[in-house]
């Protein structure tokens, strides 16, 4: 049996498109143990949530993998049938989607949906079983029991939010994927549900990949982070190790780009320009024409990327680690 929850090896994915492929993952590799926090963090259109997209096997249509592995508690699911799929997702490995607000049949009650995934998944549960988990579930999301005879349109952006997770928990999964659950959600609320996913996690043991443009929040929420930038891991290591000494400069962009409560204020620095197009082939360092300080290695179109140990468990993008 496998350390790990989940294993991801070499994977690559692009999108058919009349202009030429998309390559929106390129060569992706992580692993997440069991019970343990991921984070993923870029801009947007950095790879993100095509990488989500990819693990569950939920992506459009003109999306093509071409590479690599997917492997949930050892069972490799790149080559499954849509039907075997079907068995994994819910059970073993599911998702809260960004925009609960458009999550819902707008017709059907929220306890009703629940309820439909779980007899998908256990047929054999009794429809008493399955309002009890329910109920049970929202007081975990904190949500009161009568939410479940309640329309969609009569819960707040935040309760809806709640509900989400609680339908993401309701077959029982062991690894949770979080793409931006707190999107247009107001500050406050978003610390609250922030709180009640660190919470559900730990008191179920499970295992959560947070997906977040927020390199503050997956600060706070995970305990590896892996930094996206144009389809590729250009860093990846424990969050702490990450923070206090990161080794590439588009890691060090979005931090110095982030306010601090600690320390002494300082003027926030902005990252100029546009992250490249994933169509035409990248060589050389992805980010060099934005980087602040590039060397002329960086622009070494010649120069072989990949990722080289620079810690305990630390990697990050060749280029960059020399530079520093």
């Amino acid at each position: 049996m496998s350390e790990y929850a989940l294993e991801v090896k070499n994977l690559s994915m692009h999108y058919d498109t009349l202009d030429g492929n998309v390559d929106a993952v390129k060569n992706i590799s992580f692993n997440v143990k069991s019970g343990e926090s991921f984070g993923l963090v870029g801009e947007s259109g950095c790879g993100k949530t095509s990488v989500a997209m990819t693990l569950l096997q939920l992506q459009p249509e003109n999306s093509v993998i071409t590479d690599g592995s997917i492997k949930v508690d050892g069972k490799e699911l790149i080559g499954l049938s849509e039907n075997e799929l079907r068995k994994i997702r819910w059970d073993s490995i599911s998702i809260v989607f960004q925009g609960a607000m458009n999550a819902w049949n707008p017709v059907i009650k929220i306890g009703e949906q629940i309820r439909e995934a779980m007899r998908e998944h256990n047929p054999e549960s009794s429809k008493k079983d399955n309002i009890e988990k329910i109920n049970e579930l929202f007081r975990m999301v904190g949500l009161d029991e009568s939410i479940s005879e309640r329309f969609p349109h009569e819960l707040s952006g935040g309760m809806k939010q709640r509900a989400v997770i609680a339908l993401a928990l309701s077959c029982d999964p062991k690894i949770i994927i979080a793409d931006e659950p707190t999107t247009a959600l107001d500050v406050v609320i978003q610390d609250q549900i922030l709180n009640e996913i660190k919470k559900v996690q730990e008191l179920l043991g499970l295992s959560l990949i947070y997906i977040s443009h927020d390199i503050a929040v997956i600060a706070e929420m995970t305990d590896k982070i892996a930094v996206m930038y144009a389809g590729s891991i250009v860093e990846i290591g424990p969050t702490k190790s990450v923070f206090e000494s990161p080794k590439h400069s588009y890691t060090r962009a979005l931090l110095d780009s982030t306010p601090s409560i600690h320390g002494e204020k300082k003027k926030l620095s902005s990252l100029d320009g546009e992250p490249p197009s994933l169509i035409n082939e990248i060589n050389g360092c992805s980010f060099s024409p934005r980087c602040p300080s590039p060397t002329s290695g960086c622009r070494d179109q010649t120069v072989e990327m990949g990722l080289v140990q620079v810690g305990e468990d630390h990697f990050a993008d060749k280029c960059c680690s020399e530079c520093v």
